[in-house]
Formats: structure tokens, C-alpha cells, sequence
């Protein structure tokens, strides 16, 4: 049987539990938070008083901040391509009444609050420009990504389930600094997104933990190949107008580990703490192919971490379109 066969039927056999999983996990729309939660109400009397305040606040954040606040937004804001991705995953394949097409549907729904909420946020502090931020934001869904899994559903899960815990870190850092420059309603914002991102993080790792009851060799092969050609960030595509692709993430990479936010600690923390979560020194009934992959995972974060710490992150910070210096 062809491995793609062999990836169906385990997402098969695994669509039984979706709905469950989707009760776990996922909160209904009647009782999540919603964007407006966090933003002044426009039928208000109140309202023009809270933009004030927002702008006041504004004043308070740093530069390299506001950079790393907009690139979170723009990753957000790129949702349809995560979501036309996943819809093509094997076993998910675009279908109306399939449990997985369903969680797809619904993790979007969710991820969705996201860009919403810091969108309208960006616009009402005024402290960026949204034309700018609006280009690249449209560039970085033009352009698409590749995030190396092609439509296997074992790397998709992978992958997901380092990015979530990753967006979880970005976030909730940003909510920090936020809470000590004195923006609490900025942080409490950033700290419900980052609640979201821990919970699918907490999904994607359970259908990881699944798939290796019932297929652990070829999820291990996944699990491997994932991390030796390593986790492409979302946003790796990222670019102002009239530059050309991929040129801003590196900027906005440095930005977010100088100012602390997400840096190649992390990155490698994550894999560790994926190692851990799904016991894979303990994972039993590999082949031969599978137990070298294992081998090499379990060696992977002490190499990974002496070569984080030869990284050096420019001092100076780089000028973005998206952001007033002043």
C-alpha cells in the first residue's frame, strides 16, 4: 500500500474521535471572546474618549515593539492560505460532511478573532501606517508559502503543533512587555490570543500522539524530516511593497529576538518540549529506518542550542514602512 493510502486510511480511522476532539478543544461561538471584547464600542458616547486612551498608551510602547506587534497581526492576517492549505491535506481533501474539513473550519473560525481584533487595534492606535501594513499583508496571501509538508497529514500535524506553541510564546510575550509599559488592555488581548494558540497547540499535539498509536514508523519519518529540514515560519514570505519576497522576515526575525519575544532559544525549546510531550524516547514498535530518526531527534536540541548561541542579532533597528520611527 502506497504511503498515501497508508496516510488515509489513519486519517480514517482517527475521523471518528474528530468531534470530540473538536468539543475538547475548541469553544463555541455563542461563548468565545469575540474582537469587540477588547475595542471600544462605536455606538458608544464613550468611544472617541477609549481611542484617545488607546493613543495615549500608544505613546508608551517602543519602536521595535510596534514592528513585532504588526508582524504578528500580518501572520495572522494571512489565515485563507493556512486554511486553503489544510483543506488539502489527505483525508481532509475539501469535503463538506468530513469530521476533519469540519475541525478546519472551526480552528479558522477561531484563528480568525485574531488578525480581526489586532488589526482594528493597529488602526485605532496611530501610531502605524495601515496602507503599508495593508500591502504587505495582501502580498504575504499573494504569495502563498511552503511549509514543506506537501498534503501529508503527519507533517501538517507536526508542523501545526510547533506553530501554535510558537505563537503561544510570541504573543504572550508581547502581552508582558505590554503589562509593563502599563497597556493592560493591550495585554490582556494579546494574552487570550496567546490562550487560543495554546489550546490548538494542545489539539494538533493530541492527533500527533494519536497517529503514533496506530502508524508510529512512519509518523517518527515525519516527525524527523520536519525538523532536519526545519520549521519555516508562516511569515517567512513576508515583504513591504516594492520589495521582493522573503525580504522583511529577516528584519522582523531580528526584531523579535532582540527585543525578546521569539528567538532560536525558543525555537529549539519547542522541539524539546515536542520530544517530551510525545514521549519519544519511549515510543515503541519502530523499524529499523524509524529508530535512526529517533535517535537523531532525541540528539537534535543540545546541537541545536550551541549553534543558537553563535547567532548575533543587530543592534540597531531596521526602518519598516509599517511603523512611524517617532
Amino acid at each position: 500500500m502506497s504511503l498515501k493510502n497508508v496516510r488515509l486510511e489513519v486519517m480514517q480511522h482517527l475521523e471518528k474521535d474528530v468531534d470530540a476532539l473538536i468539543q475538547k478543544y475548541l469553544i463555541p461561538v455563542e461563548t468565545i471572546w469575540q474582537p469587540t471584547d477588547f475595542l471600544p464600542d462605536s455606538t458608544k458616547e464613550s468611544f472617541y474618549e477609549d481611542v484617545r486612551e488607546i493613543r495615549e498608551l500608544s505613546k508608551e510602547l517602543p519602536y521595535d515593539f510596534w514592528v513585532v506587534l504588526v508582524g504578528d497581526m500580518i501572520t495572522e492576517e494571512a489565515l485563507p492560505t493556512y486554511e486553503s492549505w489544510l483543506m488539502d491535506v489527505v483525508g481532509v481533501d475539501q469535503v463538506e460532511n468530513n469530521g476533519w474539513s469540519k475541525w478546519v473550519r472551526q480552528w479558522t473560525g477561531e484563528e480568525n478573532r485574531h488578525g480581526d481584533v489586532l488589526n482594528k487595534y493597529l488602526y485605532l492606535s496611530g501610531r502605524v501606517n495601515m496602507k503599508e501594513i495593508e500591502r504587505t499583508t495582501q502580498h504575504l496571501i499573494n504569495d502563498g508559502f511552503d511549509i514543506g509538508t506537501g498534503r501529508d497529514p503527519y507533517k501538517n500535524f507536526v508542523y501545526t503543533s510547533f506553530q501554535e506553541l510558537a505563537t503561544y510564546i510570541s504573543h504572550n510575550r508581547v502581552a508582558k512587555i505590554a503589562k509593563q509599559k502599563g497597556n493592560k488592555q493591550l495585554a490582556k488581548m494579546c494574552k487570550i490570543i496567546s490562550g487560543d494558540e495554546m489550546r490548538h497547540h494542545h489539539a494538533y499535539s493530541e492527533f500527533v500522539e494519536r497517529i503514533f498509536t496506530v502508524d508510529p514508523s512512519q509518523m517518527m519519518m515525519a516527525f524527523y524530516d520536519m525538523m532536519k529540514r526545519k520549521i519555516a515560519m508562516p511569515a517567512h514570505f513576508l515583504r513591504e511593497s516594492g520589495e521582493s519576497i522573503g525580504t522583511a522576515f529577516e528584519e522582523f526575525s531580528n526584531t523579535a529576538q532582540r527585543i525578546g519575544v521569539y528567538t532560536s532559544n525558543d525555537y529549539v525549546d519547542i522541539l524539546q518540549k515536542l520530544l517530551d510531550r510525545w514521549e519519544i524516547d519511549k515510543i515503541t514498535g519502530l523499524n529499523d529506518e524509524a529508530e535512526k530518526a529517533r535517535d537523531y531527534l532525541m540528539k537534535l536540541p543540545p546541537r541545536m542550542y550551541r549553534l543558537s548561541e553563535r547567532i548575533k542579532i543587530p543592534e540597531n533597528s531596521f526602518q519598516f514602512k509599517w511603523v512611524d520611527p517617532a
